[in-house]
Order: C-alpha cells, then sequence, then structure tokens
C-alpha cells in the first residue's frame, strides 16, 4: 500500500471521527488509533514511507486496476493525466460531493487532456467516501481521485 492509500483513509477516519482503523492487503497490515478527546480536524500523524517491495508480474498487472478495493473502500483512479474539473462549468454545482449515493455510470468529475473533456463514471454504485483532489489540480495517471464505500 503506498503513502497516498494511508493519507487518504488518515484523512477518511479524521473526517468521520473514527478513533481506530485496521486495513489489510496482502501481507501488508495497517493499524491506525487515534487517542481518546483528539479532534476530529487535527492533521494525521507523519507516517513512515512504506518500502517498495517487488511483485511478481501477475501480481503487478492485477493492482493496476482503475480501482484498488480493501475493507470495503474502494479507490477510483484516474485513467490518464490532465486536469480534475469537480463540476461541468466553474459556476455549476460539482458533480458529486462527499456523502453522495451514486449509480454505475453516474459523471463523478471531468479530466481534461489535451483539449478534450474527459467524463469519469462510477464503475459500480456506491457511496462518496472521500474526494482526493481539489478542482483544477493536475492529476497523473493512476492517482486517486475518490474513495467510495
Amino acid at each position: 500500500m503506498d503513502i497516498k492509500k494511508i493519507d487518504a483513509l488518515a484523512r477518511i477516519m479524521n473526517k468521520n471521527g473514527l478513533t481506530e482503523l485496521k486495513v489489510s492487503e496482502g501481507d501488508f497490515k495497517l493499524s491506525m488509533r487515534r487517542a481518546s478527546g483528539v479532534a476530529a480536524e487535527q492533521p494525521a500523524a507523519q507516517l513512515p514511507q512504506p518500502q517498495p517491495v517487488e511483485k511478481p508480474l501477475e501480481q503487478k498487472e492485477k493492482s493496476e486496476t482503475k480501482s484498488a478495493s480493501f475493507s470495503g473502500l474502494t479507490e477510483v483512479t484516474a485513467p490518464l493525466a490532465g486536469v480534475f474539473y469537480a463540476a461541468p462549468a466553474p459556476d455549476a454545482e460539482p458533480f458529486v460531493k462527499v456523502g453522495d449515493k451514486v449509480k454505475k455510470g453516474d459523471v463523478l468529475c471531468i479530466i481534461e487532456a489535451m483539449k478534450i473533456m474527459n467524463e469519469i463514471t462510477a464503475d459500480r454504485d456506491g457511496e462518496i467516501a472521500d474526494i482526493c483532489v481539489k478542482n483544477e489540480q493536475i492529476v497523473e495517471y493512476g492517482q486517486t481521485l475518490f474513495t467510495m464505500y
């Protein structure tokens, strides 16, 4: 699990007032606990950088999919590099907000690449747990855009 996923989990934990979270992904196990009485708005503690582990080729291919699931949380990742837009127009409401329920095929955002607006849609029904990027932020291929329950 990379540090971006751990950071996303820490933000979700803080936003929802969770005091403990345990995640397991393959051989990797992560346990985060916040002392009682600590406000949810406090920034997450610095997490150690995980050491890269070389995976066999067949495992690499499986992990490079549009979404990865762990403990019921699914990531929606960028299928291309470009500029992230949360709404169809600058003065419009965003496509989704945290807590919104979405159905497979619903538009979640737009990524502009080479002056082409690419609609990114939900690949399954679910609920938006976190929006991991800001409007008009440049995103990379494979970067986590949303997490969903």
